[in-house]
């Protein structure tokens, strides 16, 4: 298993430099750095292939992820927001080739967060899901590029919502390159039991996001890791397990995340960085197999 972290622990703007980050999180002993899909569609060649130079460097694996605004919604009705969502699908994925990424996740199926004033017509919504879906799958395979389907909580998106929702979908999707993606965030509000879910996922399972119910790094909440752990035992799971803490108020990361109020008990980039460095050695311990001597 390779553990990460997301660059937007430390940001507030979604669209940012990450090529800072690389270095950072190989010496706080990660595997992985995740970043953001709307910073990335917008970096020249030259900064895409600098920040595959600099992975390379520290043996430092990215992946990306990205909730599509709603004018990007490959889901709609609207066949021109449709074609729209999947031409901006495409120039991502050129982009994350460039950069050496082999995997996006998040609302890459319809859109977030989703609009709930207006009328829901979930069938219809993922008839077209499904076949933008595969047109992107097939671009994407070109680039060895893994779709990760996100589920997500009732109240931000009403198409996955839970595991057997995303295996479903997959399975109706129907490519080699498209795999489920958990969150233990949202597994939180709509699971009846996140082992059990990990579990009904199995080989189905492509990316894991870890983070707990208040948004705070892992550890300090009270999701059940020893749990978890042993369900991502129980699969084999050998993908990337990938920390998703919100801790900072402010900015469009602040808003988009809902976070009203200071998580981080007021911490400066140090003590940010000395909490995550902690909660990547407390996630090893429950994660990672114990050895039994004797």
């Amino acid at each position: 298993m390779k553990f990460g972290i997301y660059f937007a622990y430390w940001e507030q703007d979604w669209d940012t430099s990450y090529l800072k980050y690389v270095k950072k999180v190989a010496n706080l002993g990660f595997d992985v750095l995740e970043v953001g899909a709307a910073g990335i569609v917008n970096m020249s060649d030259e900064d895409l292939y600098a920040l595959r130079t600099e992975a390379e460097k520290y043996n430092i694996t990215l992946t990306a992820g990205i909730g599509l605004p709603k004018e990007y919604d490959v889901s709609s009705q609207d066949e021109n927001v449709r074609q729209s969502g999947i031409a901006f699908m495409k120039k991502i994925l050129d982009a994350l080739h460039k950069a050496g990424i082999h995997a996006i996740g998040g609302t890459i199926y319809s859109y977030w967060p989703a609009d709930y004033t207006l009328p829901i017509n979930k069938e219809a919504a993922r008839e077209k899901c499904i076949q933008s879906m595969k047109e992107l799958a097939d671009y994407a395979a070109q680039f060895d590029i893994t779709l990760l389907v996100e589920s997500l909580n009732r109240f931000e998106q009403f198409l996955v919502n839970d595991a057997k929702e995303a295996v479903d979908l997959v399975k109706d999707i129907d490519k080699n390159n498209v795999k489920v993606m958990l969150d233990s965030f949202h597994m939180n509000i709509e699971e009846d039991s996140i082992g059990d879910a990990i579990r009904y996922t199995g080989q189905y399972l492509g990316h894991f996001h870890i983070g707990e119910c208040n948004r705070k790094v892992p550890g300090k909440g009270h999701m059940p890791w020893s749990e978890i752990g042993q369900a991502l035992r129980d699969i084999n799971y050998e993908g990337c397990a990938v920390m998703e803490p919100f801790v900072r108020p402010g900015g469009i990361v602040g808003a988009d995340i809902k976070v009203w109020r200071d998580l981080s008990d007021n911490a400066d980039d140090a003590k940010l960085d000395a909490d995550i460095k902690e909660s990547l050695e407390f996630v090893k311990s429950e994660f990672v197999r114990k050895i039994e001597i004797g």
